[in-house]
């Protein structure tokens, strides 16, 4: 019997000690000439995993029954199947549909495309339909729990290097992406502007369109970050990561790419007569000082404001200064480990994980503009030994096996070894977006050995101990 054919049985199986998972909401009669019953097992469903639509109370004089999906289109069969063990699939039938003599339907490796109502129809000798019962059945995206799941460290952007010469290349560095990804954008400009879409990609179908400002000179990497290549002056400016979840929450980001003509491929930015930033060190561990050292501010200034934000609110206020009083004004909690100078830079004694991120500094000038600069703080610190954790599941003879590495720090590169040999993904193996997890469904002997992971960030890696299977 081929793989689209449907599986007929005499005997009724036993369903008492499935592993499945499924989520049915509701159900319907339709007819009440039979009280017919759907019973699914189980009751939530993650994509990937099988589903059983369990039936009750067949009529008596049932001569044949019919499998449709939907709930009144009963064009769309998926089965029949007689009681003299005659069948037919239907033209939805996808080859993973099995109906058993009892009336029951088995939907095997299910997807989110397969959310459904799906009805069953009872026939007598006649023709005549005894009655109609139908089910809903929601497939919930399958969800990685392993990785940032939203609920931690907030996904950042750092450009690379922090101001890039016209003619190189600069990597928009995603720190932080969260799992469970269903889609994320890129925007040059202003976000959710159809017109300013650089790229969307949808990672589970490894699907990418390139936008209208897409301009050939990108490229995407499977983390989120985005390389431009040569940019030009007209590539100055913001840019805007979206991301949505597969729990149908949205997550923002942006970035300021700046690009500077007035440096040679071979000069020193740094004596540029442009307003900067500068990290020192570029990434301090945590316990050390670093020096927010301001180059060129403007000589004509009335005050300047730091703030620590991408915008100016006075509740991420730290210091201000003013020139005429000679005047230093401290935000709250921020007076005890900082120092301020005359030539606007930043000092900041003993930092901690929790001092990273963006910071601004803010000048009016006597012309009544305002000048602005930011620079991204990172603070090294240095990862944990991570562990992997085995999530083994079988059912009806096909086992798979999900391996997954748990560590809590945030903003790490993950690697994984078989056999103290750098993995090679299979047809067979799905890894999640961060590579914390790792999927082999079905697993087969093959597949036999020890796995370990690797955490790493830009300052330090450990491994973990390996873990055997089976």
């Amino acid at each position: 019997m081929g793989a689209s054919s449907v599986l007929l049985c005499k005997g009724c199986i036993p369903w008492q000690g499935l592993l499945l998972t499924a989520s049915i909401l509701t159900s319907w009669h339709l007819s009440t000439t039979a009280h017919v019953t759907i019973e699914s097992l189980p009751l939530q469903v993650i994509e990937g995993e099988n589903v059983l639509f369990v039936v009750h109370d067949l009529p008596e004089n049932l001569a044949t029954f019919a499998w449709f999906k939907g709930l009144t289109n009963m064009t769309q069969r998926i089965a029949m199947c007689t009681t003299d063990n005659l069948s037919g699939p239907g033209h939805v039938h996808s080859g993973r549909e099995t109906i058993y003599c009892n009336g029951s339907l088995l939907l095997k490796n299910v997807n989110q495309k397969d959310t459904e109502n799906y009805t069953l129809q009872t026939y007598n000798r006649h023709g005549k339909i005894i009655s109609t019962t139908s089910k809903y059945l929601h497939v919930s995206a399958f969800l990685w729990k392993c990785g940032r799941l939203g609920t931690s460290a907030k996904i950042t952007i750092e450009s690379v290097p922090p101001r890039v010469t016209e003619g190189r290349s600069a990597l928009l560095l995603v720190h932080n992406l969260p799992e469970n990804i269903e889609s994320f954008f890129w925007f040059k400009g202003a976000i959710g502007v159809k017109n300013l879409l650089v790229i969307q990609h949808i990672p589970y179908r490894k699907s990418t369109k390139w936008g209208p400002a897409y301009t050939g000179r990108e490229t995407l990497y499977s983390d989120g970050s985005l390389l431009l290549r040569g940019v030009t002056q007209k590539d100055h400016g913001l840019y805007f990561l979206q991301i949505l979840r597969r729990d149908d929450e949205l997550e923002e980001a942006e970035v300021q790419l700046q690009v500077d003509t007035s440096l040679s491929l071979f000069c020193n930015p740094l004596t540029s007569s442009q307003f900067m930033i500068q990290v020192v060190p570029r990434y301090p561990a945590e316990g050390e000082r670093v020096l927010l050292q301001v180059h060129n501010l403007p000589e004509d200034l009335l005050n300047f404001v730091w703030y620590k934000s991408k915008d100016g609110t006075q509740i991420h206020k730290i210091v201000e200064y003013t020139r005429a009083r000679n005047s230093t004004i401290w935000g709250a909690e921020h007076r005890r480990r900082w120092m301020v100078y005359n030539n606007g830079s930043l000092m900041l004694q003993k930092v901690t994980e929790k001092d990273s991120g963006m910071y601004m500094l803010e000048v009016s000038k006597n012309d009544s503009n305002i000048d602005k600069a930011s620079v991204e703080l990172y603070v090294k610190k240095n990862v944990t030994q991570p562990f992997v954790q085995i999530t083994d599941t079988t059912f009806t003879g096909r086992r798979s096996v999900i391996f997954m590495c748990i560590s809590p720090d945030t903003d790490i590169f993950i690697h994984w070894f078989f056999n103290n040999k750098s993995l090679k993904l299979t047809e067979r193996m799905t890894m999640s977006p961060t590579k914390c997890g790792l999927k082999i469904d079905p697993i087969k002997s093959e597949d036999a050995g020890e796995y370990k992971c690797e955490v790493s960030n830009q300052f330090s890696l450990k491994t973990s101990l390996p873990v055997s299977w089976p």
